[in-house]
């Protein structure tokens, strides 16, 4: 072990990436290629039997798009918001068929949750920036690539932060994807040959979005009412005046 480096230090990081960490502060062997997340990880965050959470108003949700020009990956969508360090996710759907159908579907179950603006890939070019804006979707392409997405989700799997629905298809995909060691010492996480990864690919950007994204406050105006002086000309000796407290020096 590392002596210049605390037990706390080494702890918190051995939580957050166990193979990371276990090279880098314990001289632990890395193999070139090994598993990325466990399932008994994944299956901790699972809500069992919940395959999808109904929007809720006042609610502020993040969506994240997959695209995918109809070939053998899924279209996905993920839905999630962020109540208080909790990221919890509130739907995913892959769908395959005619790219422009998608969209539309998708589109109407975004705006449903009060979503508008949504993030993805650069896949095709502007096609989906375009595609989404005929339905009143602003989409973003400012994603991380998939690697950096699927490494800043890791911590929060292991920590359990996150509350993913009940989908075996999701499971499996996070299951089967593996981390590289590149030459240079940098790791990239991928699924292995005639595998996918449409619906965890999602599933992690929307997460990983909600937890670092800042949550707009919601400002409701003030309704119109008296002026201050006529506030104060209505004070009672109590500094109460209809149904407002006031405090008096």
């Amino acid at each position: 072990m590392n002596p210049t480096f605390s037990q706390e230090l080494i702890d918190r990081e051995l939580k957050k990436d166990r193979a990371a960490a276990g090279a880098e502060y314990l001289a632990e062997w890395r193999d070139d290629i090994e598993g990325f997340i466990s399932r008994e990880a994944i299956e901790a965050c699972v809500s069992p039997g919940i395959r999808e959470r109904a929007s809720v108003v006042g609610v502020n949700y993040f969506g994240f798009i997959d695209p995918s020009g109809g070939g053998k990956d899924a279209f996905t969508v993920a839905i999630a918001h962020r109540h208080d360090e909790v990221l919890i996710l509130d739907a995913v759907r892959g769908r395959h068929g005619s790219p422009e159908s998608v969209v539309v579907e998708y589109s109407a179950l975004l705006k449903s949750y009060g979503v508008t603006t949504v993030t993805g890939d650069h896949y095709a070019k502007l096609w989906p920036v375009e595609a989404f804006a005929r339905h009143g979707i602003v989409y973003r392409q400012s994603a991380p690539v998939r690697s950096e997405i699927y490494l800043a989700m890791l911590p929060l799997i292991n920590s359990r932060r996150v509350e993913l629905l009940d989908n075996p298809a999701m499971v499996l995909q996070f299951t089967n994807l593996v981390r590289k060691t590149q030459p240079t010492g940098k790791d990239s996480v991928e699924h292995p040959p005639n595998a996918h990864d449409d619906i965890c690919n999602a599933v992690s950007g929307v997460l990983v979005m909600a937890a670092t994204e800042p949550v707009p406050l919601n400002f409701h105006p003030p309704t119109a009412g008296p002026g201050r002086s006529e506030i104060m000309a209505m004070v009672d000796g109590a500094g109460q005046v209809a149904g407002y407290n006031y405090w008096r020096p």
